[in-house]
């Protein structure tokens, strides 16, 4: 990890952006990128401690921040937070290693790297962001237009409801979007509650947070806000989005050169990725988190069209995405069986499958609506049956015993192996 942080710096530094190191300092000595990653990243740090320690944790994080936050305001800076979170997740960094020892030592530092992570991956993120415009140029917006008309243009009909919707309800969309680590860090946190377990959400997120941006470079794609909405800058087909569905004669779709503002970074789609992460690890907690991560993911999707960000088809790729990462770490006691092994590679090839056909079957796409529409949700739904049947089918029904959920193995464990112990 140091080193690629490391490397995306000096990268950046070469090419004039901001750098994750330097973002890094600004949290300490400056002005904060995030006011919320500082703080989900105290709050993983709060696990391992006890009840009176994170009582002064959050009590100097706070004090912190307000006193700091007040001398940047009258300084002429911006009202914003986050320094405090920072500072504290250190010094219970340097408290474990200095006071504290065995388990619960470990089980503190487990928790610091955790959300120390998280913002570091966040920076990393940032800076990622400015390379895929670099590196991609050209978009190739139109050829997932034309795949995404075998879905019916979900992302017209979506920023139409959130244009009925007003501002007060945009406004809402618009934090569920961005807070979306609020919402993964209240799952984490019930899920750690008693302890560090085998698996558990931030494992994937992180996971995903690695592997997603890759495709960014990859395929890209900047979304129907920006290639055919008002955000292009000139470099838009036209002006089109969200109450006009083009109707172009694309026989020869083709690259389109872009601006070097927006980030190509919808395929795939890993709001999406996230969300379906979150939804899945809050099934095993009480009816507060499942409905947390249900309103969550619904909310996230109807975000990430309704405000043209993606396209529909970014969504599917997405969501297979998220299972086939997520089916590489669920249930490690389990080991490696063909059971995960086919899930694996099964979900790469789903995957593999669903961009080369966008962009390389996108004419046919467009004009086969009716065939090709219900293919690519039974893309989304062989994967999830599969997911399904492999960690939470109940032990006995055909789809556990497919999945290689056998009761033998629930009844060694006492624990349906496909959730979580509550």
């Amino acid at each position: 990890m140091t080193v690629l942080v490391l490397g995306v710096q000096a990268f950046a530094s070469y090419k004039g952006y901001l750098g994750p190191v330097e973002s890094l300092f600004g949290d300490y000595f400056l002005v904060p990128r995030s006011a919320t990653m500082p703080w989900v990243g105290l709050a993983l740090a709060l696990v391992g401690l006890n009840n009176k320690e994170r009582i002064y944790a959050v009590s100097a994080a706070v004090v912190i921040d307000v006193v700091v936050g007040a001398i940047r305001w009258f300084s002429g800076g911006p009202l914003t937070m986050g320094t405090g979170g920072t500072w504290v997740l250190t010094a219970i960094a340097v408290y474990a290693v200095w006071k504290l020892s065995g388990e619960r030592r470990l089980s503190v530092l487990h928790g610091v790297a955790l959300g120390a992570l998280l913002i570091i991956a966040a920076k990393v993120a940032e800076t990622w962001l400015e390379i895929t415009i670099l590196v991609g140029t050209d978009v190739w917006d139109e050829y997932v237009f034309l795949a995404d008309q075998a879905l019916g243009n979900p992302s017209w009909v979506m920023g139409q409801i959130v244009d009925a919707m007003g501002p007060v309800g945009a406004a809402a969309l618009d934090w569920i979007y961005v807070e979306l680590p609020v919402a993964v860090i209240v799952v984490a946190l019930y899920q750690v509650r008693k302890g560090w377990p085998s698996h558990h959400l931030l494992r994937t997120f992180l996971l995903i947070g690695l592997i997603g941006p890759i495709f960014y470079v990859l395929f890209p794609v900047v979304g129907p806000v920006f290639a055919f909405g008002p955000r292009g800058f000139g470099f838009q087909i036209g002006d089109y989005w969200p109450n006009i569905v083009p109707n172009f004669d694309f026989a020869s779709p083709s690259s389109l050169p872009f601006d070097d503002a927006a980030p190509r970074n919808c395929m795939p789609s890993l709001h999406t990725a996230w969300a379906v992460a979150l939804f899945i690890h809050s099934r095993s907690g009480p009816w507060w988190i499942r409905s947390l991560g249900s309103f969550w993911l619904v909310a996230t999707l109807t975000a990430t069209l309704g405000f043209g960000f993606h396209y529909g088809v970014d969504l599917i790729a997405g969501a297979v995405l998220c299972l086939t990462l997520d089916a590489a770490l669920r249930d490690p006691e389990r080991g490696w069986g063909w059971f995960r092994v086919r899930l694996l590679i099964g979900g790469s090839a789903l995957l593999a499958g669903l961009l080369l056909s966008y962009r390389f079957a996108a004419v046919q796409m467009a004009e086969y609506p009716a065939i090709f529409g219900p293919l690519l949700m039974a893309v989304l739904v062989l994967m999830s049956v599969a997911y399904f049947a492999t960690f939470f089918a109940r032990p006995g029904t055909a789809l556990a015993v497919w999945g290689e959920r056998d009761g033998e193995w629930d009844a060694a464990t006492g624990e349906s192996p496909g959730l979580p112990a509550r």
